[in-house]
This record gives C-alpha cells, structure tokens and sequence, in this order.
C-alpha cells in the first residue's frame, strides 16, 4: 500500500517577519477594515490612511505628470539605475533641498530610495550592530519598530508631549540612552501627531545628539506641509552641531506616494559618517537592494523645475482648511478630546475617554466597532505607541471629511453611557 504519510521537512516560516509585519500600518489598516460591514450601503470613509492621492482636489500637477510621459518617451531610462541613483537626479534633489540650508548639498551626499520607507529600513539595518539601541519617539510611525524587530536593533521610546505641542522629552531622551546608542530618530512635521517643531526646539535636539554622541535622523516626508505658527525648518540645519541623516521623498508634498521616490541625504560637514563608517555601510545596503524605477529617477529634474508655487501653496491650504474642519469638529465629539490642533503633516492624535463609553474596551475595539456601524475607518492609537488614543487623517476631500467626523459623533453618541 502507498505510504501517504508527509515527508518530514526541516524548513519553516522566519516568525521574525512575521511579529515585524504585525506593527506596520497596512497590517494594522488591513486588521481593522476586516470588521466593515459588507451589507452597509454606506460608503466607507477613510480617515485612517495617509494616502490623500485618490481625492481630485489633491491630485498631482500636470507637471509632474507631463515629466514621468517625457522621461518614459525617451528611452533615456528604461535600463538599470546606479545603486545610488543616477547622477541628474541626484543633482536635482541636491539643489532643492539646498535651498533652505546654510550650506550647499552635492549629489554625493544623496542616495536615491523605493519611497522613504526603504531609508529607513537602510539606516536601521547600517545601525544594527550587536546590543546596538537607537531611539524612537512615542507616538511614532510603526515602520520603524518593524524595521527594528527585522534587523534585531534594540528600539528604546522617549515620549512626545502633548501638553508641549507634541515636543521632544530630551530629559527622557538623555536617560534612556547609553554606550550603545546609535541615533534618535525625529518625524517633523509630525506623524501621528501634526506637530512642526520649531528652530529652537530642532537646535535643542541637536545639542542633546552631540551630549550623547549619536546621530540624528530627521524623517522629512512631510517637509513644507506646514499650515500653522511654526514653519518648517529641516534638520539638516544643524548638521554642523550633530551628524544628520535625512529622510525624504516625493510622495506626500507632490501626493504621489505611488512612485515610490525618496532619498537618504547625509548632512555632516565634520564628517563623523565617513569616519565610522556609515556612507560605506549605506553603499552596501544599497549594493545588494532594488532601486526606484529609472524613468521615475528620470523625471526628477523637470518634475522639481517645473512644478509651480502655486500648486505647493494650494496643497497647504486645502490641509489647512481640513485641519480646522478636524479640529473644531472633533471639539463636539462628548468622547473625543484632542489637545493641540494640527499644524502639519497630514494628521491629528486624539484621546478617547472610556469612561463615558458603555461597551468600548479600547482604542482597538472603537475601531473595530466603528467600522462595522459606520464604515468608517481610523486608526488605533495602540499601533502608533499611545494606547486608548486615535490618528485620524484629515487630509482627504471636506465633504468626506464632514460626513466622516459626524459619523463618529454619532457611533460615539449611541455608545454613551446612560445617565
């Protein structure tokens, strides 16, 4: 009789992979919007993606556009890139970001990134070396707890202040680090938290890093979405105070986060990252990684040249009206509070208070809850480091946003405790 008995196998799934895809948005998003309603004729509501690209108030420039068909038409870039991206390119992001800087940036010191998701993973992967810590804020945005878990780099968490517009604990930060330490990593303009620190506050975090013997590594995906009392001012401005790495990409300013296009971009005119060997490890990581599309790296240039003012102050202004809209509405939610209004990014953090909510465990279950009554979707602070805490996007169209925020009112009004 033929044995049908399985072959014994001595393979099995990495569960690494597995606890570091389970602190990622989309795995968080993908957890939550399971619980809508098939049957709910309503339609669902995002305000819980950072991704405002399917809106036509912020569809991209024509520009932008007009630049990818010209560098696809061509047949300049349809072969491999160089592992740190092609030299226009390069030159391009260089100049551009230059512009709010002291000192002028070469194309040497920009490498060329799928989105900036994957710089991150870069630097946490060249910091990853054995007992090596690097510091997160709390609130954060997951990708790096799941980068960290991924390249077994100890993740340490200083909190950010609500009661001080979301700044920086450097107390906290400076008790937390020690011999091994290796960075602290900055998200300005804020994601969760829609904050956008200011010059003075940037310079006091720099003169911390250099206390403390660390580099800094200012995540910029959001630069120049700011729309409140605070400007933005990049990091890179005190790159003479302590070595800065920067973060950045197309994807939020020009809402194209669907290119995938970002940049690692080395800040440090006393060359403390060439000394230890961090530009060496990035090339490597770089050597042995994909690189962004070669037509995307070919429209660069003309995307950066030829987009207009105009289209960058439009996109500040429709945030800014929907961050007042947010922010004044979610004021008359009985549940919600929120304790600094939004001057950045695409985002705000607000706290649930149970106490007045009958059937609600937590964040996790109001979210789960809502999109099964509501159909509408936003996220559970317990992903981004806050539990019993929300982030709700505000950067899709007002009527959805309106429509959204009232939905809320009113789940958070059916699940209010009887007097």
């Amino acid at each position: 009789m033929e044995n049908r008995s399985q072959p014994r196998c001595w393979f099995r799934g990495n569960e690494v992979l597995l606890a570091a895809s389970d602190v990622t948005i989309r795995g968080v998003l993908n957890e939550v919007m399971s619980n809508l309603n098939p049957e709910d004729s309503k339609p669902v509501l995002l305000l819980g993606h950072g991704d405002p690209a399917a809106f036509p108030c912020f569809r991209t420039p024509p520009e932008a556009e007009d630049a990818i068909a010209d560098a696809v038409r061509s047949a300049k870039f349809n072969g491999y890139s160089s592992t740190v991206g092609i030299l226009p390119a390069r030159r391009a992001i260089a100049e551009y970001l230059s512009k709010d800087l002291p000192s002028k940036l070469s194309p040497d010191d920009v490498y060329l990134t799928i989105g900036c998701l994957q710089g991150i993973d870069i630097m946490m992967s060249v910091l990853a070396r054995p007992q090596a810590n690097i510091l997160l804020p709390r609130p954060g945005f997951p990708a790096y707890e799941a980068c960290c878990v991924h390249s077994h780099l100890e993740a340490r968490h200083y909190d950010l202040l609500p009661e001080n517009n979301w700044e920086v604990d450097t107390g906290a930060v400076e008790a937390l680090a020690d011999e091994n330490t290796a960075a602290i990593v900055i998200i300005n303009p804020g994601n969760p938290c829609g904050n956008v620190f200011t010059y003075q506050h940037l310079k006091k975090i720099a003169e911390t890093a250099r206390k403390l013997g660390i580099l800094v590594i200012s995540d910029e995906v959001y630069g120049h979405l700011a729309f409140g009392s605070n400007p933005f001012v990049p990091m890179a401005v005190f790159g003479s105070i302590a070595p800065v790495i920067t973060l950045g990409s197309i994807s939020k300013r020009w809402i194209v986060p669907g290119w995938r296009l970002g940049w690692l971009v080395t800040n440090d005119p006393n060359n403390i990252l060439e000394r230890h060997r961090i530009i060496d490890c990035i090339k490597g990581f770089l050597n042995i990684s994909s690189d962004p599309p070669t037509f995307i790296q070919g429209a660069i240039p003309q995307i950066i040249e030829n987009t207009k003012d105009d289209f960058f102050s439009k996109i500040v202004s429709l945030l800014r009206e929907a961050a007042d809209i947010c922010y004044d509405r979610i004021r008359d939610i009985p549940c919600i509070t929120c304790p600094c209004k939004p001057q950045g990014s695409m985002f705000v953090m607000v706290k649930l208070n149970l106490s007045v909510l009958e059937d609600i465990k937590d964040d996790i279950d109001f979210c789960a809850k809502l999109a099964k009554e509501e159909s509408v979707i936003v996220f559970p602070g317990a992903a981004v480091g806050l539990k019993n805490w929300l982030r709700v996007t505000f950067a899709i169209d007002t009527l959805s946003l309106e429509q959204g925020l009232g939905r809320i009112k009113a789940f958070c009004l059916r699940h209010a405790k009887k007097e």
